[in-house]
């Protein structure tokens, strides 16, 4: 039953009504049955002479709410479905179920939703994510203690990060990568915060650094072949070699460039005036003068592995036997596993038939950079029984891969067990080192060696912020383009 009176908007109760008028609003739908339900509202006269509203319409709770056209249930529905799937996906669920409502409408409702309390946040996350990468970035703070967002801004300026921080002197720890406007900002707005450097950015930056020194011996990783048990057997298992095979291209191409960059080198050219001279790139002119060698530069080109490589073995033998049918060939190594067409057979047999040359003898597959990288990274307990072997024949051959997998192998033990109080003689041991891209990375560890040591010791950690970096990237991704800083913004703090 109704009231007899209404309430204005300044607080005043009246019971003379003015007049009535029908309002039509929509509910949510029932059997898949769109629902309107017509109401008859009073409009009311407020007796407060200050007031500026002369009427008022009435409102019936839980049913009506000032100027909607849903009622309040229906309307948090549609709130869920914007934030949930924003505009065109979130029209399509709700034709779905019986409501028909427009994208834009579904916007509209998300951006009007109020942002919620941030309350005191005593770990802070910290990280940047890309409206468009390389060009225009933002930033995401996450409460470590409930794993979610709090604030997001435009820029990754620490300037904003400390006024931001000013405002809630409660934070006492910050969990964020190595940038240094993150840390500056941190300092500045929350001088009394300890900062921790997140533990996955150390071991990603660890990991470049050994990926950069194995390629530097790249001309090192083959096996040396298993030598002939008898040297005429051999020979009598090979067929005459009338022409050697041309060199590629490429390797030739390189090693000319590489005597003319480090003769130019010598007489004292910038790398910038090679560059300009040779036509060349100035990473290319980089990558040729920290070069040793010639084959250290040729050696990716010469380990290129081709689909035939796993079966040049057998078919040596077999053409050794008199089999000279590439389409015969074919079909046996193709019952072996051979993957790829009968025209790369047949054009490794070329060499044979034109006598300009033969097939090698076949050695073990060289190792590619990434693998050895893979298993220095990999704990030797992960590793694979063949693969720790191939790991330690290499640190038998090469003593610089095995200084550098030690060096790993205590930085793995430092960062697991939490030992924060051994950085110091780490960073030492690996400065003092031969390996420059190892070395590097220490002197970098030493720019922010507060934030490493406490990342090291500290259990906080910046996983709850890449896990929201991540559903960041979906929202923004699911919105194609209109993922403006203000929509991007209330979904980002409301879905869950």
């Amino acid at each position: 039953m109704r009231d007899a009176t209404g309430s204005c908007r300044c607080g005043q109760s009246s019971a003379r009504v003015h007049g009535r008028y029908v309002r039509t609003l929509r509910d949510v739908a029932v059997g898949g049955l769109s629902v309107v339900i017509e109401l008859s509202i009073r409009r009311f006269r407020c007796e407060n002479r200050v007031c500026t509203a002369v009427t008022f319409a009435e409102q019936i709770a839980g049913l009506t709410t000032p100027h909607s056209r849903y009622t309040p249930l229906l309307r948090g529905v549609l709130n869920q479905i914007g934030l949930a799937l924003a505009g065109r996906a979130g029209a399509r669920l709700a034709a779905a179920v019986g409501v028909t409502v427009g994208k834009d409408t579904l916007l509209r409702l998300v951006r009007a939703l109020p942002e919620p309390e941030v309350g005191e946040v005593e770990v802070l996350g910290v990280d940047d994510f890309a409206f468009r990468k390389g060009r225009h970035y933002g930033t995401v703070l996450i409460d470590m203690a409930t794993h979610r967002p709090v604030h997001l801004y435009d820029g990754r300026e620490g300037g904003d990060l400390a006024t931001w921080l000013r405002r809630h002197p409660e934070v006492k720890v910050i969990c964020r990568d190595r940038s240094s406007g993150y840390a500056e900002g941190a300092r500045l707005g929350a001088p009394q915060a300890e900062q921790v450097a997140d533990r996955y950015h150390l071991w990603a930056n660890l990991g470049q650094a050994v990926e950069k020194t194995v390629n530097a011996h790249r001309s090192r990783l083959a096996e040396p072949p298993p030598g002939p048990a008898d040297t005429s057997e051999a020979q009598e298992a090979e067929p005459e070699v009338v022409q050697p095979l041309n060199e590629l291209k490429i390797v030739t191409r390189l090693r000319e460039q590489h005597a003319a960059v480090h003769e130019l080198w010598e007489q004292g050219m910038s790398k910038a005036a090679i560059g300009r001279k040779l036509g060349l790139h100035q990473a290319t002119v980089r990558k040729l003068v920290n070069a040793r060698s010639a084959d250290d530069v040729v050696a990716k080109s010469l380990q290129r592995a081709h689909v035939v490589d796993p079966y040049v073995g057998y078919l040596h033998r077999r053409w050794n036997e008199g089999a000279r049918n590439a389409a015969q060939l074919y079909r046996e190594i193709q019952k072996l596993g051979y993957p790829g067409g009968e025209l790369a057979v047949q054009r490794h047999l070329r060499r044979y038939r034109t006598e300009r040359g033969h097939a090698p003898n076949p050695g073990p597959k060289p190792l590619s950079v990434r693998e050895v990288t893979s298993w220095i990274m990999t704990h030797p307990e992960h590793l694979r029984d063949e693969d720790a072997d191939k790991l330690h024949r290499l640190r038998e051959r090469d003593s610089e891969l095995d200084r550098l997998t030690g060096h790993v192998r205590k930085f793995a033990a430092m960062m697991t067990g939490r030992h924060g109080d051994r950085l110091e003689d780490w960073i030492t041991g690996a400065e003092h080192d031969t390996l420059a891209p190892l070395a590097s990375f220490a002197r970098n560890l030493r720019r922010d060696f507060a934030a490493v040591r406490n990342g090291m010791s500290l259990p906080h950690s910046s996983g709850a912020v890449e896990g929201n970096i991540n559903r960041l990237k979906m929202l923004k991704r699911q919105m194609f383009g209109r993922a403006s800083l203000d929509l991007l913004r209330k979904r980002v703090l409301l879905a869950r």
